[in-house]
């Protein structure tokens, strides 16, 4: 019968060409990510679930533009805002991303140290063969091992919503307060709302995708399946941030427990939820940092690739990429030293690499809808008046709540 035979070949087509949106939406749940969920859950409970809804549409319109732009023009964004605007805006753009990936990098290290001090491993030990492991897995793999890889570390993320189900909420409370936007006129309370947005879309994440989906090579013809996929990594990004906030909020916020970190939350749970929730958070937080600590530097080695014109691309060999490879590495090396360092400033970094996020995404949000309603660059393939009102709505509320995240930022340190 041909129309099995037709929806099999659909759905084949589909799983080869899965990868780059789940993989970045999952990475986005990083060690910063599942510390302001959690933050959020145990000290404003289910009150801001409602703004999930919001932020998926966010996270899916503007990774939908990346991703076609990429199928599209066969280039990442960085080669293309060097192609259309130049070289000095494009390393303009470039320092500020390479310095910013860089604290995210050793954020997601300090995550690593963390997840795994919780079950009596030293970070001596931890950061340098976490390390040792993502360099090893892009140097050595292929961009199918990598992508592998990688969509095996997104299955992880389940851990998290065992988790909220351990906790066990009260499910009415949850329903109503999903679909019932609440905004208290409190400094913390918006900060913790900007947080949640500003957290959900990186500067690093739309670089990523978009190269992610050259490098792996999908056709104009196979979009529909690349668009299908950024929008399920979308969904399960949502997913991953609501189970977080559900498990915290019906554990620590009920009792009152006030925390400062993701690994705070994991040793909190324990009273509440029982041992296995504890593990389970801190399972999912290691696997968090471990994948991103991976994909974060990998994003910002092929941004400096493409902005300064040089070979790049995980299926090359060092000789092929060698400015790549280095690039990749110095990152993932200085951003576990940096944990190792006694005395490190980790707090600081940390602000640092969310006021650098918040400096250069506004700058983004323009480039993107600018270069994909150029004819020249996508033809027929620019925005639809739909996408332009829903996608330059996104943009001015992003630029709006990041330009505040950035002063809030500024004032506090």
């Amino acid at each position: 019968m041909p129309f099995p035979r037709i929806r099999r070949r659909r759905v084949l087509l589909f799983f080869s060409i899965v990868g780059p949106g789940i993989i970045t939406a999952s990475v986005d749940q990083d060690a910063g990510g599942i510390a302001t969920y959690s933050l959020a859950g145990a000290h404003y409970g289910t009150s801001l679930l409602w703004s999930l809804f919001f932020i998926t549409i966010s996270l899916a319109v503007i990774q939908e533009m990346g991703s076609r732009m990429g199928v599209v023009t066969g280039k990442g964004l960085a080669e293309l805002i060097r192609e259309v605007y130049g070289l000095r805006l494009t390393t303009a753009v470039l320092v500020v991303l390479v310095l910013a990936n860089w604290a995210n990098t050793v954020a997601n290290f300090a995550g690593v140290a963390a997840a795994l001090e919780i079950f009596g491993v030293p970070r001596l030990l931890s950061v340098p063969a976490v390390a040792g492991l993502v360099a090893w897995l892009v140097v050595q793999g292929t961009y199918r091992l990598v992508e592998r890889a990688f969509l095996l570390a997104s299955t992880v993320y389940i851990v998290y919503v065992i988790s909220g189900l351990l906790a066990r909420p009260a499910w009415g409370e949850v329903l109503r307060a999903s679909v019932t936007p609440t905004l208290r006129l409190q400094t913390d309370y918006l900060t913790m709302l900007i947080a949640l947005v500003g957290t959900t879309i990186a500067p690093w994440m739309q670089f990523y995708l978009q190269s992610s989906v050259v490098d792996k090579g999908i056709r104009v013809k196979e979009y529909p399946f690349a668009r299908l996929d950024v929008f399920l990594g979308s969904l399960v990004a949502a997913v991953i941030a609501f189970f977080i906030i559900v498990a915290c909020a019906a554990t620590l916020h009920v009792h009152g427990v006030r925390i400062e970190s993701a690994a705070d939350a994991a040793l909190a749970l324990e009273p509440f939820a029982g041992r296995y929730a504890t593990v389970l958070f801190a399972i999912g937080l290691f696997n968090a940092s471990a994948f991103a600590a991976a994909i974060v530097p990998l994003s910002t080695a092929y941004a400096a690739c493409e902005a300064l014109g040089w070979a790049g691309g995980v299926d090359r060999g060092l000789r092929e990429a060698p400015g790549f490879f280095a690039i990749y590495l110095a990152l993932v090396g200085t951003g576990a030293v940096a944990i190792l360092w006694p005395g490190a400033p980790l707090i600081e970094i940390m602000v640092a690499s969310q006021v650098l996020n918040g400096i250069l995404l506004p700058a983004i949000l323009v480039l993107m809808l600018r270069l994909i309603n150029d004819r020249e660059v996508m033809g027929t393939y620019v925005n639809s008046p739909l996408f332009n009102l829903v996608g330059r709505g996104t943009a001015a509320v992003m630029i709006a709540l990041s330009l505040l995240l950035l002063i809030l930022a500024l004032r506090g340190a």
